[in-house]
């Protein structure tokens, strides 16, 4: 059967690191571990250390990312984002908190309706919605 696992392609010259990001995400979630990580060697052709190919769990969830030794024009973009459906307000604040450094809140932490919830976009690029059950109070505005 055929198995669907996002892939994150991140961009050197602009910034985004793979390993980075894998690292940061590892450390956020008590389940994160990496599969497999392949990295380029001084015969390139991306630049030398930087991952080929590696994949990951957070959250029970597996992905998969490299550095494109490529420039491409697109980038990341937060029509796609991963939904973390925390399981209390406290957890929620705390992945806001650490995602929104250096990145973008396009939701602050509030109650909108269905319950908590947040949307930012890491520093690395990569867009997460985060939520939390309902009838819980929402967090207050993170301090970043």
């Amino acid at each position: 059967m055929p198995q669907a696992t996002p892939f994150l392609t991140f961009q050197p010259g602009r910034g985004q690191s793979a390993a980075e990001a894998m690292d940061t995400y590892l450390g956020l979630f008590d389940d994160g571990r990496v599969l497999t990580d392949q990295r380029y060697g001084a015969e390139g052709p991306g630049a030398e250390g930087t991952v080929i190919l590696a994949e990951f769990v957070i959250a029970g969830q597996h992905f998969r990312c490299s550095d494109s030794f490529i420039k491409h024009e697109w980038d990341i973009t937060p029509a796609v984002s991963v939904m973390v459906d925390c399981d209390s307000v406290n957890e929620q604040q705390r992945l806001f908190d650490a995602l929104a450094q250096g990145g973008r809140i396009y939701m602050p932490l509030d109650d909108y309706g269905f319950g908590p919830f947040g949307w930012v976009e890491d520093r690395f690029g990569v867009s997460w919605q985060l939520a939390a059950p309902a009838g819980e109070s929402a967090a207050p505005e993170p301090s970043v």
